[in-house]
């Protein structure tokens, strides 16, 4: 009997769950209400975590290595991105026939999240993969996400030069205009010092930024094409909504931690205590594990079902799904979070990342 007989991962039947995501806009069409994703996601999935709990189980280090390589948890992120487009295509057509608020808030809300899909891929070594996440990324325009979070975000998590990471005191609305100005040069600089490293002129094929972006305007000048002008704005209204949906995760994930400084002055290495976690089995599933967020910085080439938690990590007090919609109302964020950093550091708020009045 092998480590994989003697051991079984439950979860297994409900990952394809997270491709519930972009089907939803089609259930939307044919109950005719396009409220149903936006209520789903921020109503009933934060109903349902509240309902079933926390699931804390972490799978055995020696079936790690056969987990990671069944092929059977990739092909649900791989199926994601069809799905994902043709969801975007039925909300273009129903945009010209009908514009709403609902409709930038469903195609939103799945691109968005389909920026997670893209974070799960673009980790990864195989080139495939990589240029899935660029795929993924293309309806919200946030191609330079994946440069941005692997080499910046990663290296400088949990400190104040992140502008990913939020700070202690910080309201969404302040952390979102200085993380996604902050990333977009931050990525900018990256790649172009990338180039010049090996005495290439950045303005190729070759840079990671402009061939994922060139992949947003392909399918935005098809799609215009397609559908007429009228679709435009639509584009960049739900693309606006998708990338703020990241950000507002990203706000979540390290509000207030900061790594400290060693004696040689360099920031301590990156460990569970640096990020905020949630063992919320619901949004946990439809999120690819985002939420066991400590091991993914730990160990990002983790696959999604073999991340972990871990105790000493800082727990939310409930899912993303909730979460997100709390970040939205800053009296109540800080009311509940706050508290929650400083107690992490036992008080000491010197220790924590810190907002600039």
């Amino acid at each position: 009997m092998t480590d994989m007989d003697a051991w079984r991962d439950r979860k297994r039947p409900l990952w394809p769950l997270a491709l519930v995501v972009p089907v939803l806009p089609f259930v939307s069409l044919l109950l005719g209400t396009w409220w149903l994703t936006p209520v789903f996601i921020l109503g009933v999935i934060p109903l349902i975590d509240l309902a079933i709990g926390d699931d804390r189980a972490n799978p055995p280090d020696e079936v790690v290595p056969a987990l990671q390589a069944s092929p059977y948890y990739r092909w649900i992120t791989y199926l994601f991105l069809p799905a994902q487009y043709a969801a975007l295509i039925v909300c273009c057509a129903a945009w010209v026939t009908g514009p709403s608020a609902g409709l930038i808030l469903t195609a939103g809300l799945v691109n968005g999240i389909a920026i997670n899909t893209a974070h799960e891929l673009g980790h990864k070594r195989e080139s495939a993969e990589r240029w899935l996440s660029k795929i993924a990324l293309a309806p919200t325009g946030y191609g330079h996400f994946f440069v941005e979070h692997n080499r910046g975000h990663h290296v400088r998590v949990a400190t104040p030069e992140d502008p990913a990471s939020s700070r202690l005191g910080e309201s969404f609305y302040r952390f979102w205009p200085r993380t996604v100005v902050g990333s977009l040069r931050s990525a900018w600089r990256l790649e172009t010092s990338r180039h010049r490293l090996r005495s290439r002129n950045p303005w190729t094929w070759r840079n990671d930024i402009l061939n994922a972006w060139a992949m947003t305007v392909v399918l935005f000048t098809a799609l215009t094409i397609t559908f007429g002008p009228a679709v435009l704005p639509f584009l960049v209204l739900q693309a606006v909504v998708g990338f703020s949906v990241l950000e507002a995760v990203n706000y979540l994930e390290h509000y207030g931690l900061r790594r400290q400084r060693n004696a040689a002055g360099r920031y301590e290495k990156v460990d569970p205590r640096h990020s905020w976690n949630s063992d919320r089995l619901v949004t946990n599933v439809f999120l690819f594990q985002l939420q066991r967020h400590s091991d993914h910085h730990a160990n990002p080439l983790r696959r999604y079902q073999t991340l972990r938690s871990f105790d000493v990590s800082p727990q939310l007090p409930a899912g993303y799904a909730t979460m997100l919609v709390l970040a939205l109302v800053p009296p109540l964020w800080h009311r509940v979070m706050d508290r929650r950093v400083l107690a992490h550091y036992d008080g000491d708020r010197a220790l924590a990342n810190v907002a600039h009045r």
